[in-house]
């Protein structure tokens, strides 16, 4: 940003230095971020949007039925429109009234980085323009990760002419597979240009502290998320089995490559949970009855770390969890509560784990995709690794597996049952990933409430609208996206959706 500075005389001005260009550039506030600045902040947005329970931001473990409301219930009953939820989500990743944008953020560290010369005299020449190409990768790596959810919440959305601001303040929609398509090429490129013998941003990176071997890891996470998406939309397979079996080969293998961001213990850098639950003294939520129902039944020993088990008769013995209502008010005395340890304030937040890598890899096998391992095999990861990451004794987790209505080769139903339905269980905490896993599979069968909102139409939301601020401001190209897709409304399903 730049201060005019305005003199009083002629004589003050001619009394000056000769060259007055100087007296423009305010150093406290600077026309040009550091890249490095804006990538931290890029890697903070994008956690405090998938991590937040903020009914501003994000919606989705009330969407994805693990908790829901107490006393103000548009949320759970899909009223998103008087709070601008969709137009809030959509402002997290690219810049908008409400946010900068982690898209925005990243886009113009790219372009600092792009326009930096590093002179061929420069003793460090080798290191410095292969740390710069490490970096843009990294970048890239998460405006990726940032346009899947993107796509994942509204279907089409604006790509190839995104970002441009005002070379393009009106950019058309794409189509969503062929952004899916586009993405896969991207993360190819970057994971090719990573070399880990070179540094990226150093401290600057929050997530890996600068790990580029773990850097890959969540690329080709990443990518193997893309190919099972793609894969179960039945429209690329060729496409979509090339990406997964490459990614496979290449993905995190434990619990200690998922990516996730350390939070501190006091505020601002705190687990944006701890401000909503915690800070703020809001008692607004309560896990959903549905979930902690399924959890009870299924004697899952991850209950105690996700629930408190807070509700005592008047003799002062332990009573049963219960689970909240959706779709009604629910005195939060009454009702089982979050558990503390998410509440901490400095409990990571997750941008993509383990535990789902392992779910999708199962997935994928039962989808006919060749890599190595059985169904079998990486469902029992997933949730051992789940177990694991929570904190559950080994005892626990293998009684747990013991049981036939666990066991893959027992479990009710079919593989979308068996592995949606622990999935559900396993991605609590991850509301977004957990509502798209439940869309893509379609289990957990979960019901709309009876006093849902009509946009609704009697059925849980398999997208969200796009903004308000599209439908006025970007009419043309918003009205073109909404008939391509089949309509702008809740019900429309994602590409990938077809199960």
């Amino acid at each position: 940003m730049k201060k005019i500075i305005y003199f009083l005389s002629l004589t003050a001005i001619l009394g000056s230095c000769s060259d007055l260009s100087d007296l423009n550039n305010d150093e406290k506030n600077p026309s040009i971020v550091p890249a490095s600045a804006l990538f931290t902040s890029a890697e903070k947005g994008i956690a405090e949007q998938v991590v937040n329970t903020n009914v501003n931001k994000n919606i989705f473990r009330l969407v994805n039925q693990q908790w829901t409301e107490t006393t103000y219930l548009d949320e759970s009953v899909y009223q998103w429109v008087s709070r601008k939820i969709s137009d809030r989500h959509w402002d997290g990743y690219f810049a908008g009234t409400s946010s900068n944008g982690a898209l925005s953020d990243l886009a113009l560290s790219r372009s600092y980085l792009e326009k930096e010369e590093i002179l061929s005299s420069d003793a460090d020449f080798k290191k410095n323009t292969m740390a710069k190409k490490n970096q843009i990768a990294m970048i890239d790596i998460l405006m990726v990760y940032s346009f899947q959810i993107l796509v994942d919440t509204y279907g089409d959305i604006p790509y190839s002419e995104a970002l441009k601001e005002s070379g393009n303040y009106l950019p058309k929609y794409d189509k969503a597979v062929d952004i899916y398509k586009d993405l896969l090429v991207r993360l190819d490129q970057d994971i090719n240009n990573i070399d880990v013998t070179y540094p990226g941003f150093d401290t600057a990176d929050v997530i890996y502290g600068d790990d580029l071997t773990k850097w890959i890891k969540f690329a080709n996470s990443i990518k193997l998320k893309l190919g099972v998406n793609l894969k179960a939309s039945g429209l690329e397979d060729a496409i979509a089995d090339a990406a997964i079996t490459s990614a496979s080969k290449g993905v995190f293998d434990s619990n200690a490559d998922s990516a996730k961001i350390t939070y501190q213990k006091s505020v601002p850098n705190t687990n944006p949970l701890y401000v909503d639950l915690v800070f703020g003294g809001r008692n607004d939520f309560v896990p959903a009855e549905t979930f902690v129902n399924a959890i009870v039944a299924k004697n899952d020993p991850r209950a105690k770390v996700y629930f408190t088990q807070n509700l005592k008769d008047d003799d002062g013995n332990v009573l049963p969890y219960k689970g909240g209502v959706i779709g009604k008010k629910n005195s939060f005395g009454k009702y089982t509560h979050i558990g503390a340890m998410i509440q901490e304030p400095d409990f990571k937040g997750t941008y993509l784990d383990y535990v789902e890598v392992e779910f999708l890899l199962a997935e994928a096998v039962e989808r006919g995709v060749a890599i190595n391992g059985s169904a079998a095999t990486h469902y029992t990861n997933a949730i051992t690794a789940s177990m694991q990451d929570w904190g559950i004794t080994q005892t626990e987790s293998d009684a747990y597996l013991a049981q036939s209505n666990v066991a893959y080769s027992t479990a009710t139903g079919t593989w979308q049952q068996k592995i949606g339905e622990q999935a559900w269980y396993a991605l609590y905490n991850r509301g977004f990933e957990g509502w798209t896993s439940a869309r893509r599979l379609n289990f957990p069968a979960l019901t709309a409430p009876a006093n849902a909102d009509a946009a609704a139409e009697g059925q849980v939301p398999s997208r969200m609208t796009y903004p308000i601020r599209e439908q006025t401001l970007n009419a043309v190209n918003y009205n073109a996206a909404a008939a391509a897709i089949g309509g702008d409304k809740l019900k429309t399903h994602i590409f990938w959706d077809v199960d």
